[in-house]
């Protein structure tokens, strides 16, 4: 008799299912790291935020989310997680990169962390949220969550490599795991 544990959906973590999602970010520092700050403040496109504040929305969105709706990471997540306002200034190409890794980090942390069956759990409205968050934002699953931040890293990351494209700019190619 085989003392091994069979392994079934609910068991298999969620870097098999996101799998790819840590070389992506990968790909992505290193598209960014090189650039200098002038090349940040670039628009992406005509009447658009710049490279550098698309890569801000990035990061943002994964703190946001990831740390303020789930509790992943630590404090600096707070931070991050308020560099999209208006009045942000846009960072240097060395807090980018280290934004990216960091939240790249916790994200690959957390998905080693959770398995299939922990996708179903809901989690409240943080207390931390606005008023016009907390009309915007109902109760929301894990699974809502993660599919949220991936296909939004997904979404900016079009943009970004077309506004790099644009600028004649090295741009991202065939991520992957």
């Amino acid at each position: 008799m085989s003392s091994v544990t069979p392994v079934t959906e609910n068991t298999v973590p969620l870097t098999v299912v996101y799998r790819g999602w840590d070389g992506f970010n990968r790909e992505l520092v290193k598209v960014i790291a090189p650039l200098s700050s002038e090349q940040l403040a670039l628009p992406v496109a005509p009447h658009h935020w710049s490279l550098g504040h698309a890569i801000q929305h990035i990061v943002t969105d994964r703190a946001w989310w990831f740390h303020a709706w789930m509790g992943e990471g630590g404090e600096d997540m707070v931070a991050l997680g308020n560099w999209d306002g208006e009045d942000q200034p846009v960072r240097s190409p060395a807090e980018l990169v280290a934004a990216l890794e960091s939240t790249g980090t916790m994200i690959e942390h957390a998905l080693a962390r959770w398995t299939v069956a922990d996708l179903a759990h809901i989690f409240p409205q943080p207390d931390t949220l606005t008023e016009r968050e907390r009309e915007i934002f109902g109760p929301i699953s894990r699974q809502e969550i993660i599919w949220h931040v991936h296909s939004h890293d997904l979404h900016h990351a079009g943009e970004l490599a077309m506004g790099l494209g644009g600028y004649q700019l090295p741009t991202l190619s065939g991520w992957g795991g």
